[in-house]
């Protein structure tokens, strides 16, 4: 793949903007799991406690739950808030939730 079709498949105009959505990813995808494993510690969560049948599927959920509210988060200061709505709103369109 060249440049220009990442570029254009990612609807990313410039080279900054890349450096700036890529961040946003690797940040984010790190975030998500820590915040998830501190979460689910909180609420005392473990596979001591439950079924691995039971556990992974809550620590898949959350991980996924809390990416979505992140990824919007840390899009923030690197002013890519927008770019990132309307990733987000495609996503979630995909599973029948909405947004518009």
């Amino acid at each position: 793949m060249t440049k220009k079709s990442i570029y254009s498949r990612l609807l990313i105009t410039s080279d900054l903007q890349f450096v700036c959505v890529m961040l946003v990813f690797a940040i984010t995808g790190s975030m998500s799991l820590y915040v998830s494993q501190l979460v689910i510690k909180i609420m005392n969560i473990d596979l001591i406690n439950l079924s691995p049948f039971i556990f992974w599927p809550i620590r898949i959920l959350s991980v996924f739950i809390f990416y979505q509210i992140l990824l919007i988060i840390v899009a923030i200061p690197f002013g890519q808030f927008n770019y990132f709505l309307r990733i987000e709103k495609k996503m979630l369109s995909r599973f029948g939730l909405n947004l518009n």
